[in-house]
């Protein structure tokens, strides 16, 4: 069976306004890689009339590693406030992660738990990089996180192992025709969810249910 995907064109048409999409460079640290494949589907995204793209590098904000105060009351940190704009005026994230020793960075975790309504009812994809797993295991843990805010983690990711032989010196990807092949599905799927998702928070309340 072939499936075909709606047209981005006619996808922008029927909403009268462009999907928000967050990217996320979610490694802080000094050598990282992150900054290459979160710009390699930033500019993927950015060709497609129905999206609009927001970079948010983590590294940009210091954020408290201590969550909360002892005043409830209290307003954010100003890192804190800052990017937690960004992140609520999304409709859709896109988390760029390495792995380190079987796990996503630390820095993640942290701006991940800083916030609760700014991921909820919103779609999460992943772009992971590492070696021979491409930061499988990273995708794995964070997909029981984005649950937990009620988001909805996309099945479908892109891994990129082995990723210094995937990406030249330039940050260009070696086959230019398979990643692009990869962003574009993985996109359609994304802005799919957006899209969805932003019809029904905007259409009718979640029916959120007590837990223990």
């Amino acid at each position: 069976m072939t499936t075909t995907s709606t047209t981005d064109q006619d996808t922008a048409d029927r909403t009268g306004a462009p999907t928000r999409l967050a990217v996320i460079v979610g490694s802080i640290r000094a050598d990282r890689f992150g900054p290459t494949p979160a710009n390699w589907i930033a500019d993927h995204a950015r060709k497609r009339d129905a999206l609009q793209v927001d970079v948010v590098d983590l590294a940009d904000y210091d954020l408290p590693v201590v969550l909360g105060g002892n005043d409830p009351d209290a307003p954010p940190p100003a890192p804190v406030a800052a990017l937690g704009e960004r992140l609520a005026s999304a409709d859709a994230f896109v988390v760029v992660t390495p792995v380190y020793n079987r796990a996503y960075p630390a820095s993640l975790k942290n701006a991940i738990d800083w916030f609760y309504d700014e991921w909820q009812l919103k779609p999460v994809g992943f772009v992971s990089y590492g070696g021979i797993t491409g930061g499988l295991q990273s995708i794995d843990a964070l997909r029981g996180v984005f649950t937990e805010f009620h988001s909805v983690p996309l099945r479908d990711s892109i891994m990129f192992a082995n990723f210094w032989e995937v990406f030249d010196h330039d940050g260009r990807p070696v086959n230019a025709e398979r990643t692009a092949e990869l962003a574009r599905g993985f996109l359609d799927q994304l802005t799919w969810w957006a899209q969805a998702l932003r019809d029904a928070r905007t259409g009718r309340p979640y029916p959120f249910a007590a837990s223990e």
